[in-house]
C-alpha cells in the first residue's frame, strides 16, 4: 500500500458539490492499493499513520505523532499512486490492485481507523472528488508497506 500523507491545518473532500469528509489539524492521506496488497499491510499502514512522528514539539522538531496531538485523520482513496510513470508520457496502472481489491482493502483500512482513532474521516471510494486543503509546512511524505 502507499501512503502519501500531509500535515494540514485543515482538509476536506467533496463529492457532488456535497462535503463527504473533513477535518481540523491532522493528516489527510492520499491511500494507493497496489496488486498483492494484503490486510496486514493495512494494519501496518495504519500503525505507521497514527504513530509517525510529523508534529512539532516544544522546540518545534517533528517529535508528534497524530496520536500525541490527539489529530484528527482523513483517508482518501486514490488509485493514482500506484501509476508506473518511468517511460513514455502517459501513465501506466497495471500495478494497481482491481478496483474490488482496492475497495475492499481500502474499507478495512478506514474500518480499522475508526476502530483504533476517535477522529476519522474518509473519501468515497472510486468517486470523482475534490480535495481541498492547508498544507502545514508543506509536510509531506511518501509511505509504503
Amino acid at each position: 500500500m502507499i501512503a502519501l500523507l500531509q500535515r494540514v491545518a485543515w482538509a476536506r473532500v467533496e463529492v457532488d458539490g456535497q462535503i463527504i469528509g473533513a477535518i481540523d489539524r491532522g493528516l489527510l492521506v492520499l491511500v494507493g492499493v497496489q496488486k498483492g496488497d494484503t490486510l496486514a499491510r493495512t494494519d501496518r499502514l495504519l500503525e505507521r499513520l497514527l504513530g509517525y512522528r510529523v508534529f512539532p514539539d516544544t522546540q518545534d522538531r517533528m517529535n508528534l505523532s497524530l496520536r500525541d496531538i490527539d489529530g484528527a485523520l482523513l483517508l482518501v482513496p486514490q488509485f493514482t499512486l500506484a501509476a508506473d510513470t518511468r517511460k513514455g508520457t502517459r501513465a501506466s496502472f497495471t500495478s494497481a490492485a482491481p478496483p474490488d481489491e482496492g475497495e475492499r482493502l481500502f474499507d478495512a483500512l478506514l474500518a480499522r481507523a475508526f476502530g483504533e482513532h476517535p477522529h476519522v474521516a474518509a473519501g468515497r471510494f472510486g468517486a470523482d472528488m475534490q480535495v481541498s486543503l492547508l498544507n502545514d509546512g508543506p509536510v509531506t511524505f511518501w509511505l509504503e508497506t
